[in-house]
């Protein structure tokens, strides 16, 4: 029960009531009126750099809402000729200097600045933008994952506060001082040489474009469009709770039918589910598992597939290599099976088949890239496409998504199980692992498992599971900070898992920097999606899945050491430089240089 006393606030003439609000801002977007932001986001520390945000109390002085606390009894207004004057003169600033080739930006009808322009009438800019105009900051397109445009960026400093608070990278931050400033990697190096894990995170917070995905679109439709290619596809778990957002489809419908029927329009030959190959990978890892278990060694085990952890891994903990599961990813998994497939089919060789996988992650395009998953020089993954780009090629193709008759995917690696769709969401993988170690096979234990404390969006939980005689210490982490903290409680002796669940994004995949971007509140309904896909699965078992009984015999008899695991042994740096961290201290030494 809820003892905290209820305050209320006057907002606009209307009584309304709060209670744990934190700001001024919180109380009137509980009131039902959107205040205008750039740099607020309620997962992120409050900036108030912006100013959008302001109100006006019954004094006329303005105050910014997003750090104002909520006073019971206080009276603001939100929309008042001084407001009003306000809001537009900082919308002319930012936009005299601000690149303004907005037909061409991969931001456009997605930027924040021009949803604004637009919502408050700005049809002339008075202002000729001084320095900021002539600015001309070269485009850092170095990454595999994101683009950086600094000549678009506002200063909101969103990107900043979540490389370094979030996913405690520090690969950006600001640099220099008033007309000087700018947001910027240590020393101006590009961002692949710095300590980005190309989770993209950054771009996905970004309210214009100055940092946005790298598309590979084109490659794909260069592919679609060549008669001697044969192009697959696989889709991620979760990109079918998240796809249908941009149609007006309620948040967490699962929509991987439409998806199929859409990218078979599109000219998919074969469309996979990447599922399948999260099954495989629950039977791979759960051995490995019990087997360090058994001989005491590289505990605590590590998951694998994300792969913006494991480059966190490599640039920070590279002493815990060996701890990380040797399973590859689901993605590389199918890829290289998918591959191998092909070659048994006459007139089918690498060079014929090509792999486009669809994620919602950013960092999936470098982990595509690495030496690791390429065989003689050839990758398992051509091409890895974001759920955005997806949306954007079939927008392109004048697709109705609406009009759509829901399809299967393709046999033979269309069968999945309820567990392989739960990798989706944080907590996922663990859940279907303990689904396999479980000596308790029933539907009512599979009901039990998510009552032991592995579900939900925290960004750190720990459960205990009896597997035999043993007691097995678990943690689910995602949010790179998240990550590094349990680290550096094992490192001081403070705590001890025998498994650890890391992903690098808020919530796991659902929220990748590929998806729609989405708080709390949508990641929930897109995690309630995927539980509900489990449950309505025939089969929620990892190894009840009848296709992995084939594969084992047939396609990968003798070859599940060189198609399903992996030993990371290259530097994830492009050229063998030092890595660098972006900090306020190194930014004023750049700037005073």
């Amino acid at each position: 029960m809820n003892t905290l006393k209820k305050k209320y606030m006057w907002v606009d003439g209307r009584r309304v009531e709060f209670i744990e609000e934190k700001n001024i801002l919180e109380v009137v977007r509980k009131a039902g009126i959107d205040l205008p932001t750039f740099c607020y986001h309620s997962e992120l520390s409050v900036y108030g750099a912006c100013r959008m945000c302001v109100v006006e109390n019954e004094r006329g002085e303005i105050k910014a809402s997003c750090h104002t606390p909520p006073q019971d009894g206080m009276k603001v207004k939100t929309n008042t000729p001084k407001l009003q004057k306000h809001r537009k003169m900082i919308l002319e600033l930012l936009l005299s200097s601000h690149c303004r080739d907005c037909t061409t930006c991969p931001k456009s009808g997605k930027c924040r600045l021009q949803e604004l322009a637009l919502r408050f009438n700005i049809t002339s800019v008075r202002f000729n933008g001084g320095n900021f105009a002539q600015r001309n900051y070269p485009i850092d397109s170095s990454s595999l994952s994101i683009v950086r445009n600094p000549n678009k960026c506002i200063l909101c400093g969103d990107c900043v506060r979540m490389c370094s608070e979030v996913q405690n990278v520090g690969a950006i931050d600001f640099r220099g001082r008033g007309s000087q400033m700018k947001v910027s990697t240590a020393f101006d190096e590009p961002i692949s040489m710095t300590r980005c894990v190309h989770c993209g995170q950054c771009a996905a917070v970004c309210p214009t474009g100055a940092i946005t995905v790298k598309c590979d679109c084109p490659g794909v439709w260069k592919a679609l469009y060549d008669k001697n290619k044969r192009v697959v596809a696989q889709i991620a778990p979760a990109v079918r709770v998240a796809f249908g957002e941009e149609y007006g489809i309620v948040s967490g419908e699962n929509v991987m039918g439409k998806i199929v029927a859409g990218l078979r329009v599109l000219g998919f030959d074969e469309i996979y589910d990447t599922s399948l190959a999260a099954d495989l990978t629950v039977l791979e890892e759960s051995a490995e598992l019990l087997q360090r278990l058994r001989q005491n060694e590289n505990i605590p085990m590590f998951t694998s597939c994300c792969p913006a952890w494991i480059c966190y891994m490599e640039k920070n903990y590279p002493e815990y290599k060996d701890s990380v599961s040797s399973c590859k990813s689901p993605m590389q998994m199918l890829g290289a099976i998918i591959k191998e497939h092909a070659r048994t089919i006459e007139g089918m060789d690498d060079g014929t088949i090509v792999n486009v996988a669809i994620m919602p992650c950013t960092a999936k395009k470098f982990e595509a890239a690495r030496e690791e998953f390429k065989r003689d020089g050839i990758p398992d993954i051509d091409y890895v496409i974001t759920t955005q780009e997806l949306i954007k090629m079939f927008k392109e193709a004048g697709i109705v998504f609406a009009d759509l008759e829901p399809e299967a995917p393709d046999m033979p690696f269309g069968i999945y199980s309820g567990a392989g769709v739960l990798f989706g969401v944080t907590g996922g993988v663990t859940e279907a692992v303990i689904r396999r170690v479980a000596e308790d096979k029933s539907r009512e234990a599979i009901a039990d498992i998510a009552y032991t404390g592995i579900r939900g969006l925290e960004g750190a939980k720990e459960a205990e599971v009896t597997v035999g005689d043993k007691t097995l210490k678990i943690a689910v982490v995602n949010g790179l900070k998240n990550v590094d903290e349990i680290i550096k409680k094992i490192q001081a002796g403070e705590a001890h898992y025998d498994f650890i669940e890391a992903m690098a994004c808020p919530g796991g995949c659902i929220g990748g920097a590929g998806q729609p971007y989405g708080l709390n509140g949508l990641k929930q309904l897109r995690s309630d999606g995927l539980y509900r896909a489990d449950k309505l699965s025939q089969v929620r078992r990892s190894e009840e899945n009848p296709v992995l009984k084939g594969l084992y015999n047939g396609l990968l008899k003798n070859k599940t050491k060189s198609l399903l695991h992996v030993h990371y042994n290259h530097s994830p740096l492009i050229e063998d430089k030092p890595l660098k961290t972006c900090t306020s201290k190194a930014a004023d030494l750049l700037a005073n240089k």
